[in-house]
């Protein structure tokens, strides 16, 4: 019996099960690592002291605990262990602002100093599109400081846990793919990351210990047997802490359906650890915060089946100022395939970030010195939108290659150069005609989009203030709406706030 043909079965059961069972709900491995959250997490069935610092097997009542309900991790960081840390790539994501969470952050620093060298860690990408979009370039950044620091890293492609569906931080069930499906998806993005990391090359000598990997669970997902799996491992899982994780408890409060088969996805995901530590010797998985409680459960599997020491650290989920994913514009999901978004609109969508995020993504998404970035922190007004040029420049050549920029600020430089008008680096937001239609779209909602408001109190007196103008052309009512009249032919029209700020609106 194969596992992919027996799980819907048994899906009534499960759900059942599950909401009779909402009392087990805990948040124990809900804590995090920022440093704006260190506050000493210490329950009494928790080791108290910080990450231990010896690889002694955990206490015999500890081994017989099933995966998720104790084990010899600890999940308590102090800043003094953040502050020790040695590691080129711990500490690069200590001061970058990628370390939220983190199993054993003592231990894995020595493993990363150890003269032996090479630590292989891996992240896994499930193949839901075909193309990632910028919200996965978070990940993809963490890899390649990896690789750079001089250790491998493994791309995991989920062609296995694609066809069952993360429920995580879902109201609803993924739509499931065919295999058809998930082959063109992870054919698309495969392409990616050959761009930010360097493979091994397939039957070469000459690979380096740190050449990437990439790998796909179906390998070993794919044919498993559904009764051999169950006993070999189903034992080693707790439903009363599976049920704790916080993508679980947000779906059961709200009375949300979830299926036996999206319930098996957490399992599978510890199983993926604990497959790649036996073939490839992984003991890092690194991923999202939203994955931590699936991502723990990998570690503690590997130490009741192999007894290896496995480590996990997230990073924090990245949403922009106003409270919006990354990834995702009114214009759509910013893709990181060239086939689905242009050069131009991926620089555009990185020059329209806020000037409170400028900062936190010139860390993040670029591999500019810290120290260059420290000079743009204390800017403001006009200013900072250097910051954003430096910012799109970084980021749109790290993905399509710093040529690219010839042809991108020409494009801008020759940007309404028939009108006097140049859109050198202004924000941007795209609308569909049938929005303008009739009575358009007001104007004061157009300046809050574009930042050029905060509000559209504001906007409104700006108009009447005569500071409000389209295309060079006072705007006269401060009531008054853009339509497709007033593109008169053209895709584009710039609207302005007094002199020194201005905005792109541009049809799809």
């Amino acid at each position: 019996m194969k596992l992919g043909s027996s799980i819907c079965s048994t899906t009534m059961i499960l759900s059942a099960f599950a909401l009779s069972s909402t009392k087990f709900m805990a948040s124990a491995f809900q804590q995090g690592v920022s440093r704006r959250s260190i506050a000493a997490y210490r329950p009494s069935r928790f080791v108290s002291r910080l990450a231990s610092t010896t690889a002694e097997a955990p206490a015999v009542e500890e081994q017989e605990d099933v995966v998720g309900e104790s084990s010899s991790s600890i999940y308590v960081q102090e800043a003094e262990a953040l502050d020790a840390l040695k590691s080129d790539f711990l500490k690069t994501m200590r001061d970058r602002g990628f370390l939220h969470q983190c199993t054993g952050i003592t231990e894995l620093d020595a493993k990363f100093m150890a003269e032996e060298g090479v630590v292989t860690a891996y992240l896994g990408f499930d193949a839901t599109a075909d193309s990632l979009h910028v919200g996965s370039l978070l990940q993809i950044m963490i890899l390649r400081h990896l690789q750079k620091s001089g250790h491998r890293p493994i791309v995991l492609i989920g062609g296995g846990t694609s066809k069952v569906g993360d429920p995580t931080g879902k109201d609803e069930s993924r739509k499931l793919l065919d295999d058809e499906g998930v082959a063109r998806n992870t054919a698309g993005i495969s392409k990616v990351f050959k761009t930010f990391l360097d493979f091994e090359k397939e039957g070469s000598d000459d690979n380096a210990p740190n050449a990437a990997v990439m790998v796909n669970n179906n390998d070993w997902l794919g044919n498993l047997n559904y009764l051999d799996f169950l006993r070999d491992y189903g034992t080693q899982f707790s439903i009363n802490r599976m049920l704790s994780f916080e993508s679980v408890k947000q779906r059961l409060s709200r009375e949300a359906p979830f299926s036996f088969l999206e319930f098996n996805y957490m399992i599978l995901q510890a199983y993926d650890f604990l497959e790649l530590f036996r073939r490839y010797n992984a003991v890092l998985q690194l991923g999202g915060s939203d994955q931590w409680g699936n991502m723990v459960s990998g570690t503690e599997l590997g130490r009741r089946c192999d007894g290896a020491q496995l480590f996990a650290l997230t990073a924090p989920l990245i949403t922009k100022s106003d409270g919006t994913k990354m990834g995702k514009t009114a214009g759509g999901a910013i893709w990181l395939n060239q086939d689905k978004l242009s050069e131009y609109d991926y620089w555009q969508f990185w020059r329209n970030t806020s000037d409170e995020d400028v900062i936190k993504f010139l860390k993040l998404f670029t591999e500019l010195p810290l120290e260059e970035i420290a000079k743009f922190e204390n800017l403001d007004g006009s200013a900072i939108n250097q910051a954003k040029i430096v910012l799109a420049d970084e980021a749109t050549a790290m993905l399509h290659g710093r040529d690219s920029l010839v042809e991108i600020h020409k494009t801008v430089e020759n940007m309404f150069k028939g009108a006097g008008e140049s859109t050198e680096g202004l924000p941007r937001i795209f609308v569909e005609a049938s929005e303008l239609e009739g009575d358009g779209k007001r104007f004061a909602d157009l300046f809050m989009e574009l930042e050029l408001s905060k509000s559209k109190k504001e906007a409104r007196r700006l108009i009447a203030g005569g500071g409000a103008k389209l295309n060079g052309e006072k705007i006269e009512n401060e009531m008054g709406s853009l339509t497709t009249g007033d593109f008169d032919g053209k895709t584009e029209v710039v609207l302005r706030a007094g002199k020194k700020r201005a905005g792109v609106v541009e049809l799809k």
